[in-house]
């Protein structure tokens, strides 16, 4: 393989180096209460405001309910209104609430502040319906919870397994499609911008891919970060025991249990990840959870007494028939960069991330494969590599001097073609 040039594979890789990287793993202490409240604070020359979205919500669960969605915005707080500035949005994938993708809380794992921080990105992050601090309807019954998994949940909340109050899953495509929507026009109306670039993360294919072959004159671009993409997608199999909600343990995280995650098998490299990383990522995945840090057991070996460890209220959606295939993705028009890690599993789903690349119709796009990473890149030692190739696509809408092609991105930031 040949490098493809010079100045390119130098240049990123002094990028890469530069980057905040932390000297020693701040260890969470117990999670902080979330806040409902509308909330502004900064962080270095980055302000954060939480906005709450107003939107008539197609769940079924609370149907035609007016609901509030959680959004984050990260800005420079010496911002210019009247400077043009691009807009971003971040969405989670199935499991992770959005703000442990997009913000950490461990310095130099901060990747919305890293592109906020430039001045002329504004970042926001979504949470839909079911996940982090947007409402989560028919989930704080630990009844609600799958019959074979309530055994977690005893004694604590239950005392017995219980008949679930609501047996059927939570969010669709086509609720999920029209939240994504319901934040992209508060977006353009707020920053009087006309489209917004979408930052997807593994099963966000399924709304952001979806959203721009329906909306192009809302997207500016389209980041797919480790995606889960299937030419042939024809919807789910039956789900035996409908609930709106799944369950994850730590263990699920990391360990995986065919379910959830998984992150242990795809570390494969010396110093892919930091040693005590891991506390951190669990810390501010239950920190966006206000009702899951409290059930289920203590930690294993913690002294009796201990308050639990916590467990992850994942909704459970249904990816409708049809929403996400070679059909759908053959029709987006949109300028596309996509992202994985070698190691990359996909978490149960498949990442057909080649015939996605040749599917979008425009010539404008870029596919990256990246060394020594996963499926949990933002939480990884090369996540410089995703931060810089991220600020440069979404401000040129190019990397380097390239704004077509396929590269494998190895560990000293270099491009070789693929």
């Amino acid at each position: 393989m040949k490098t493809v040039s010079k100045g390119l594979a130098v240049s990123l890789g002094i990028l890469a180096a530069g980057c905040q990287e932390p000297t020693e793993i701040e260890r969470p202490g117990a999670a902080s209460p979330v806040s409902a409240q509308i909330q502004e604070v900064e962080s270095g020359n980055v302000a954060t405001i939480d906005h709450q979205v107003p939107h008539v919500s197609t769940v079924s669960a609370n149907r035609g309910e007016l609901v509030h969605l959680f959004v984050r915005e990260r800005v420079r707080n010496d911002f210019d209104n009247a400077k043009p500035r691009e807009a971003v949005l971040m969405i989670h994938g199935r499991s992770v609430p959005v703000l442990a993708i997009s913000e950490l809380g461990q310095k130099g794992y901060d990747w919305a502040q890293w592109l906020a921080q430039s001045g002329d990105i504004d970042v926001f992050s979504l949470d839909f319906q079911g996940s982090g601090r947007s409402p989560r309807p028919e989930m704080d019954d630990p009844c609600n919870a799958p019959t074979a998994q309530q055994g977690i949940l005893i004694p604590n909340p239950l005392s017995a397994t219980c008949a679930h109050s609501y047996p059927f899953t939570l969010n669709t495509s086509g609720s999920d499609l029209d939240e994504l929507d319901a934040v992209v026009e508060y977006i353009r109306t707020l920053r009087h911008v006309d489209k917004v670039h979408l930052i997807g993360w593994s099963a966000g294919s399924f709304r952001i891919g979806p959203y721009a072959a329906l909306h192009p004159d809302k997207v500016a671009s389209l980041f797919f970060l480790a995606p889960i993409f299937n030419t042939a997608f024809r919807g789910p199999p039956p789900i035996a025991d409908p609930t709106p909600m799944t369950l994850g343990r730590r263990a699920d995280v990391f360990a995986g249990d065919g379910r959830v995650l998984g992150w242990d098998p795809e570390v494969r490299c010396e110093n892919q990840r930091e040693a005590g990383i891991e506390d951190v990522v669990w810390a501010a995945i239950m920190e966006n959870d206000d009702i899951g840090r409290t059930w289920g057991p203590p930690p294993a070996g913690a002294p009796e007494g201990s308050p639990p460890e916590g467990v992850m209220r994942i909704r459970q959606s249904v990816n409708q028939v049809g929403v996400w295939n070679a059909a759908v993705a053959a029709q987006i028009t949109v300028p596309t960069l996509i992202i994985r890690g070698e190691f990359d599993t996909g978490q149960g789903g498949l990442q057909q991330v080649a015939e996605l690349y040749n599917l979008v119709q425009n010539d404008n796009k870029l596919r990256f494969t990246v060394q020594c990473s996963g499926h949990f890149m933002p939480w990884e030692k090369q996540r410089s590599v995703l931060h810089h190739i991220s600020r440069q696509w979404i401000k040129h809408l190019r990397v380097g001097e390239f704004d077509r092609g396929e590269f494998f991105v190895d560990t000293e930031g270099n491009l070789i073609p693929m």
